[in-house]
Formats: C-alpha cells, structure tokens, sequence
C-alpha cells in the first residue's frame, strides 16, 4: 500500500488535503496519514475509492468551519445542477454545501452537493438537486456539510482522528439522511476506527444504502441529532467498542431496513433515548451493550405495523438501566423478538420491558430484572411465548438476498 504522511504545511487547508486524497486515488488508492495539527474546514473532505484517512488520534483536530446562509433569489426545480443566489460572495468551486427550505429540510428532500462553478450568482453543483426548492418556503443553500464523507465508494477507512462540529458557529443543522459528522452513501466495504467526535449540528455518523462496514472504537457526542445512525437499507455492519453519550435525539438509531447489523459491547448514556429500532430493522444482534441514564426510553422499538413491522432481533447480556421510562418498551406489531439474559435495572423508576397488545412471539430468557415499578407490563398475556428462532441475526451472517434492494458499487478486479 502506498503511504503518504502530510506535513503541517502539507495539511494547512482543506484544499490542499483533497488534492492529496485525489492524487493518491488516481495513482491506485492507498493511505493518507494526517499529521499532528488543528485544522477548521472550509468544506468537507471526500474520500475516494482505495483510501484511508488516518490521523494521529486525539492529536489530529479536524474542526467544521462556521455555517453561512445564503438564500436562493427565487423558485428552482428538482434535478438542475445549479441554483441561483441572492448573493454568492464568499462560496468557491470545490466547497461543500447543502440545499434546503423550511417545509422540506431533513431527510432526502435536503440536497447535498460540491460546488463546480459559479456565474453571476448562479452556483454550479455536481448533481441535480434532489426537490423542487419555492420561493414562499424560504430556499437556500448553506455551508453545512459532514467533514468526511464518501459517495459510491469501496474499500476505503476513515481512522483516529478527533472531530469537532462547532455547533455554536452554525446557522443550520444538517439532516441525518444526507449527511453527518461522518457520512457515507450507497458504499460498501468501509472501516471507520478509533473516531473521537462531538458538537457535530445533526448526526455523528450517518451511512445511508451502504454494505460491508465495520465501526470499532469510535465515539459520536453531544450531537443535535442521533449519536450513530445506520440508515436506509444499510446491511452487514459491525459496530463494536462504540458509544454515544449527550445526543440530542437516540445515542443509536437504527432507521429504515437497516437489518443483518451487529452491536456489541457498546455504550449509549443521557441521550434522548439508547437505542431505536424501527420501520423494517430485522435480524439484528445487540449484546453486552450498557444502555443507561438516558432521558427517555432505554430501547425502544418504534411504532411499525404490518407489513414494515420490527422481527427478528436478538438482544442479550445487555444492561439496561435508571433510563427515565420504560428501560425496554416493544411498540407496535413487532415480532420474534429474543430478549436473554438481560440486567434490567429501573433503580426504582418505570417500567422494565413494556409490550404492546399487538406485539407477538416476544421470547424473554434468563433475565434479571429489579427496582422497576412493574417488572414486565404486557397489554396482552398471549405476546409472550416460546423463544422465537432468531438464528440469523447479525453481522456476517446474511444470505446473498439480503443486498437485492442494495444498488452499490462492486470495483473488484474480474
């Protein structure tokens, strides 16, 4: 592997660290080492197929640089790979930026886009914008970007590095499905490790439609949004030795379809809720996570009726506790969910685990269960039963069907 270590000089600008990124991945790939330095961004850093950014731990400050707004002049329509600006000083070719309005913002009606050229106040980007943007809802565009991301990539590895979001300097947020501190999109084999970030406007790291992921020792704080959000389809991820602590919204959110995921031996502490499962989150393994203090519910499963319903998830050897509702609360029609040798501990407050009447086959095994004002309350006795068979859950261990609804890059040599 080709190895490029940056000097302080070499690094002194988001700039400059993109055409090293972009060099090295037209000669093949291989790694950029970061050196010891604080550095705020102008834009985001995109990552390239064969690419590892790597810095030197807590020592390697990458800081997101202030969010400006600067409103669109009027209307403009989904799809044109331009927007026009009341005003466009102090934008350049190659800043990241979002698109969005008041009625639309969030989700994936935000657009988010690298600038190509700008004329007289029109302001080129590098894709269509992804919805109509009227004048009546306020449209603009916004320096509001995630410091690292990649889209339609394979093999590359984002590494110790500490990131800062500078939530006080934006004007802003940015919505988890199109971006975060970290973000990926419809990419496959990626490792992010040893990731220290916090104060990041919306999520700490978001990864929409992507396979193959491996997340070890990394920690997402004191985000406006969720701490860790495996989103959209996501399939065959490995999250291990993580944590979320101080979000705004769940220190881990799993959004929709995000199956065949792996959480373990992770911490998610005084968030607004640990863990959210929902819409289509299926064959998943959570174990010998601590899930504690947080304002809400410990681990919620969402609302999802039928047909999109939560099944087939396997939670065990889980702490769960003092969290300020029900530390375990099964909404919905959720099924063939396999709870086993859980400590559930409400340290004299709520609920231990909560089940909805038209929840069904929810197996509970082994677990330990105390200071709780009702240890189970379940709205229907015929919930309960035998242990579900949840014996392909996780990581690893998804069938080749599990990625028809994926449409992601495969760059292996043939």
């Amino acid at each position: 592997m080709s190895v490029i270590s940056l000097s302080t000089e070499q690094a002194a600008t988001a700039l400059q660290i993109q055409r090293h990124i972009d060099a090295l991945a037209s000669d093949g790939g291989g790694r950029i080492v970061l050196p010891v330095m604080d550095l705020t961004l102008d834009r985001g850093l995109t990552l390239r197929n064969g690419i590892e950014l790597t810095g030197q731990g807590d020592d390697t400050i990458l800081r997101k640089g202030p969010g400006q707004i600067y409103p669109l002049s009027g209307y403009h329509n989904y799809g044109m790979c331009d927007v026009p600006l009341a005003d466009a000083t102090g934008l350049e070719v190659g800043m990241t930026v979002s698109v969005h309005d008041s009625k639309t913002h969030g989700g994936f009606y935000e657009t988010f886009a690298t600038i190509t050229w700008i004329q007289d106040n029109w302001v080129g980007l590098d894709h269509g914008i992804e919805a109509d943007y009227r004048a009546e809802d306020k449209p603009a565009l916004t320096t509001v970007y995630p410091l690292v991301f990649g889209h339609r990539i394979q093999s590359a590895a984002v590494r110790d590095l500490r990131l800062e979001g500078n939530r006080a300097a934006s004007d802003r947020n940015m919505g988890g499905c199109r971006g975060g501190a970290i973000y990926f999109y419809q990419s496959r084999d990626l490792e992010i490790t040893g990731i220290r970030e916090a104060d990041y406007d919306g999520e700490g790291l978001s990864f929409q439609m992507c396979r193959d992921v491996l997340i070890r020792d990394c920690r997402f704080d004191g985000n406006s949004g969720n701490g860790l959000h495996p989103g959209a389809g996501s399939t065959n991820v490995l999250f291990e030795s993580c944590g979320g602590r101080d979000n705004a919204k769940s220190g881990f959110f799993f959004c929709v379809r995000a199956n065949h995921i792996t959480v373990r031996d992770c911490d998610f502490e005084h968030n607004d809720s640990g863990m959210s499962i929902g819409t289509r989150d299926c064959h998943n393994l959570i174990e010998d996570c601590r899930i504690r203090d947080n304002r809400r519910v410990g681990l919620l499963v969402r609302p999802s009726p039928r047909p999109v319903e939560v099944h087939t998830c396997h939670i065990r050897r889980c702490q769960i506790s003092a969290n300020g509702d029900a530390q375990v609360d099964i909404t919905s029609d959720a099924h063939d969910l396999l709870f086993e040798d859980n400590r559930i501990d409400g340290e004299g407050q709520g609920i231990g685990i909560r089940v909805a009447a038209t929840a069904s086959s929810i197996g509970l095994v082994d677990n330990q269960i105390s200071q709780c004002e009702h240890d189970v309350q379940i709205k229907n006795e015929a919930s309960i039963g035998a242990p579900p068979q949840v014996s392909t859950c996780g990581y690893a261990d998804a069938p080749a069907s599990a990625f028809l609804h994926l449409s992601v890059p495969d760059l292996s040599p043939t």
